[in-house]
């Protein structure tokens, strides 16, 4: 079977100053997960091998480009997951690692646990000989500016993602040639959040979720409204009850925002290649690679094709 991989960079209200950033970012992302598919590799390296590229990209709200806290700290959730074992690894309220999917990842291989916080997590990054970076150095200078002129929490998320002073989280999904699916989430939070305050995206069920039998989700959006309708694995029960992953992402998408008024959006694949990328925010940066075919997006109903090569 063909292998697919598709990211996002997140959903929220993308200035058209980092329009063509963000949708380059999500391709370059693409193309670099693709490679590993394209060499017959699995799902679950392809997955972090496009968010490490996310996090590296200081465009967007992962790893470097990370929001600031309240007292002015980077905070980092992230989560892997792959839907052969239903084995998973995550961590929140990371500080100074600069790519914390590979964190999460080695909590999956190398404890018995899915989650590690705050200083265990630190700890454990220094005890299998993860390095840190300075808090300067994965802030970008538009990350500071904005802070500085937002310094409270209720001035700025209560108006959830439809401004542009907010941005958020990324991830990847992927099918690979076996068949089989995973997912990989990371987020620097929103900004001016409380110290120690952890999202949707490290949450297994919740910003992600990957299972042979139904598919592989990634989403994006408010934190706490995902959390209270367990969006990703609301797609999947959608799709296990026979929808496909275009209408299994809008009917959850949907209801997220009837229900509890949170916008977002998500990236969806099922076990045979099936994918979908949807939001209900203003814009979110995504792009595909399927077969030999790069898609991206942006805007509502956009969907541009080029060659992958």
């Amino acid at each position: 079977m063909s292998a697919v991989l598709v990211v996002h960079g997140g959903a929220w209200a993308i200035p058209d100053e980092l329009a063509k950033a963000s949708v380059d970012g999500v391709k370059a992302a693409a193309r670099k997960g693709s490679v590993v598919l394209r060499d017959n590799g699995r799902a679950l390296d392809a997955v972090e091998a496009a968010v490490k590229a996310l996090e590296d990209n200081m465009v967007f709200n992962a790893g470097h480009g990370a929001t600031l806290n309240v007292d002015g700290e980077v905070e980092l959730d992230a989560i892997i997951m792959d839907g052969r074992t239903l084995n998973c690894g995550a961590v929140s309220s990371v500080k100074n690692i600069p790519n914390p999917v590979s964190l999460a990842r080695a909590v999956m291989e190398k404890t018995s646990h899915v989650m590690l916080t705050g200083r265990g997590a630190n700890l454990f990054a220094e005890s299998v000989g993860f390095s840190t970076v300075t808090t300067h150095a994965l802030v970008s200078e538009f990350e500071r500016k904005e802070w500085e002129c937002h310094k409270t929490y209720a001035a700025g998320v209560l108006e959830d993602f439809n401004t542009q002073w907010t941005h958020d989280t990324v991830g990847a999904v992927a099918v690979d040639s076996s068949g089989n699916v995973a997912c990989a989430t990371s987020t620097g939070g929103i900004r001016n959040k409380m110290v120690g305050r952890v999202g949707d995206s490290s949450v297994i069920g919740c910003g992600a979720y990957a299972d042979n039998l139904s598919g592989a989700v990634s989403c994006t959006g408010h934190g706490e409204s995902i959390l209270k309708v367990t969006l990703a694995k609301l797609i999947l029960s959608h799709v296990e009850q026979g929808k496909s992953v275009a209408d299994a992402s809008d009917l959850a998408l949907q209801y997220m925002g009837e229900r509890v008024q949170g916008g977002g959006g998500a990236i969806t694949v099922s076990p045979s290649g099936k994918w979908a990328a949807t939001f209900t925010t203003q814009r979110m940066a995504w792009a595909a690679a399927e077969n030999d075919v790069l898609w991206s997006g942006l805007d509502p109903n956009e969907r541009k094709k080029e060659n992958l090569n």
